[in-house]
């Protein structure tokens, strides 16, 4: 079998399995052997054909590499901070943990500065960590 064959067969193949994952790397590969391909078809000898499509595959991956990392998402702030939230009881008083109502369900919650500390009370989401709530009487955002 002519070594031209070979890389297009590794080509088509790296192709399809990036269709399966999803990263872009395998495309990058897949793209090296189509044009270590040409380079057989066009008589390069085989020392040229993985020194084409190592060339490629290694700046295909940087350039991807570079791209995505421009592309990150900015931080968001959370859609959460600032809510008003309504004190239902305390699971802790002394360690400022208590139960608090917001969207309808009720959450944990630590309370920081200066409260009344009665059912009812409204506060203000100030952070978030997973599933705790942190609140205050200010919104401070």
């Amino acid at each position: 079998m002519e070594p031209y064959v070979l890389w297009v067969i590794a080509g088509i193949a790296l192709a399809v399995a990036e269709l399966m994952s999803g990263g872009f790397y395998l495309l990058v590969l897949g793209l090296s052997a189509l044009v270590a391909a040409a380079v057989a078809w066009l008589g390069g000898s085989f020392n040229v054909q993985v020194i084409v499509a190592g060339a490629l595959a290694i700046a295909g991956i940087l350039w991807l590499r570079a791209h995505r990392k421009g592309m990150a998402a900015p931080d968001m702030r959370p859609l959460d901070l600032g809510q008003p939230v309504q004190l239902e009881s305390w699971t802790n008083r002394d360690d400022r943990l208590a139960r608090v109502k917001y969207r309808d369900a009720l959450w944990d919650a630590v309370v920081e500065g200066e409260f009344r500390g009665e059912a009812g009370e409204v506060f203000y989401i100030t952070a978030v960590s997973g599933n705790l709530l942190h609140v205050a009487k200010q919104r401070g955002v």
